[in-house]
């Protein structure tokens, strides 16, 4: 069996190195590797820190990319790596563009797709923009799907996806966390050098660690949460950790309001490691990155939720999480109530993580070896050969007339 796995971002890399470590150990499968370069510097961070190397690095990314330019970039490319390698199955994770255009090239190749991370929905195509549509459309393109949780599951079945396509797994992101704290805890030299490198942060005071990506909180979504981080800075008896999406309508933004403020800490983005270790050490959380609020359950870390709607409700429900919006005033009340309340606090901290066990890769690799591969139509002619290499391949897309 040949298992193409497709990835393009950070969080993509993080959640399917376990996979790849599982396919690459199973008797019988060849895997085989594409990076679409969706993301650059923090997607080599990922690769780097799990020791992944692509055989196919389609590098896409431009500046000023249109979603749409990045999509047919994706695609052509991805179609190429399909007609090269012929794989039986494309394994895809989430809900990026990546995700998307990698299980539509497969879908006009004829080869199946299992979809890693299925069924999470808000409810709401636009919320969040374009990742909700992306992964309604990656199911009606999937053959088989591995959602995290038995609500995914329950989304997928009221969709109409046949019970015989769904395997329960638990997130993968925690299989990648319980590999990163491992590596912390038995490494003590690791250790002290990232104590060192984050020695800025008073351990006198709590820290709270916060993030923003989200293209639905760009403007006075963002403004706002800023706003609250530099209100909470000015009580003088917190560290606040902002890891700086390079997206630069987020960093213009984010140096603008908060650069210089006291306790407020701008760091470039940290490579999966660094982010745990200040994951750890952090006395809550502020994300709007549903990741971030997948390892923080693992870890019994507190999170606020800045966004209107989540998609993973179940931390919520569990008690660990807490959805705030993206008020200036409910975010800073929010964050002021764990600090002052430590009952609130400690229940939150001890909410059950509902998102896995850290064997999610082992059960995605069992289906796939179990699973008989689909009997599609021939598959269209290679319309080009590509030959595989661990050099850059780019993929040179026309201009759109003005």
């Amino acid at each position: 069996m040949r298992v193409l796995t497709v990835l393009g971002t950070r969080p993509e890399a993080i959640k399917l190195a376990p996979v790849v470590r599982a396919l690459e150990a199973a008797p019988g499968i060849t895997s085989i590797l594409c990076a679409t370069g969706q993301h650059r510097e923090m997607l080599d961070q990922a690769l780097t820190c799990f020791a992944l190397k692509p055989q196919y690095n389609l590098a896409i990314m431009r500046h000023d990319q249109t979603l749409s330019e990045a999509t047919a970039a994706i695609l052509d490319g991805v179609s190429a790596v399909l007609a090269a390698e012929r794989p039986d199955w494309v394994l895809v994770q989430g809900d990026t563009t990546t995700t998307l255009a990698a299980a539509l090239a497969a879908f006009h190749a004829r080869v199946p797709v299992a979809h890693v991370e299925a069924g999470l929905r808000t409810g709401d195509t636009c919320t969040p923009w374009p990742e909700e549509m992306n992964r309604r459309l990656v199911t009606r393109l999937a053959t088989l799907h591995f959602p995290p949780t038995a609500v995914a599951a329950a989304h997928l079945r009221a969709e109409g996806v046949a019970e015989t396509a769904i395997l329960v797994t638990g997130n993968t992101v925690i299989d990648a966390l319980h590999a990163l704290r491992a590596r912390l805890d038995s490494d003590p030299v690791l250790g002290c050098a990232l104590d060192a490198r984050f020695g800025f942060l008073a351990s006198s005071r709590r820290l709270l660690l916060a993030t923003a990506h989200r293209r639905e909180s760009l403007g006075g979504g963002l403004m706002r949460l800023c706003t609250a981080l530099r209100l909470a800075a000015g009580r003088g008896d917190l560290e606040i950790a902002v890891p700086v999406h390079p997206n630069p309508a987020i960093a213009q933004t984010v140096h603008a309001m908060l650069a210089g403020v006291p306790h407020v800490h701008l760091l470039a983005p940290l490579d999966p490691l660094a982010f745990v270790h200040l994951l750890r050490r952090a006395h809550l959380v502020v994300t709007d990155s549903g990741g971030v609020v997948e390892e923080a359950a693992a870890l019994g870390r507190p999170v606020l939720i800045t966004r209107e709607k989540t998609e993973r409700s179940e931390a919520v429900k569990a008690g660990g999480a807490r959805l705030v919006g993206t008020a200036t005033g409910a975010i800073l009340t929010a964050i002021e109530r764990l600090l002052a309340d430590e009952a609130a606090w400690a229940a939150m901290v001890r909410a059950p993580n509902p998102f896995g066990d850290g064997h999610a890769a082992a059960r995605i690799v069992a289906r796939l070896r179990s699973a008989e591969v689909p009997a599609l139509p021939v598959r269209e002619p290679a319309a080009r050969s590509l030959r595989p290499a661990t050099t850059r391949l780019r993929v040179a897309m026309p201009r759109p007339r003005r």
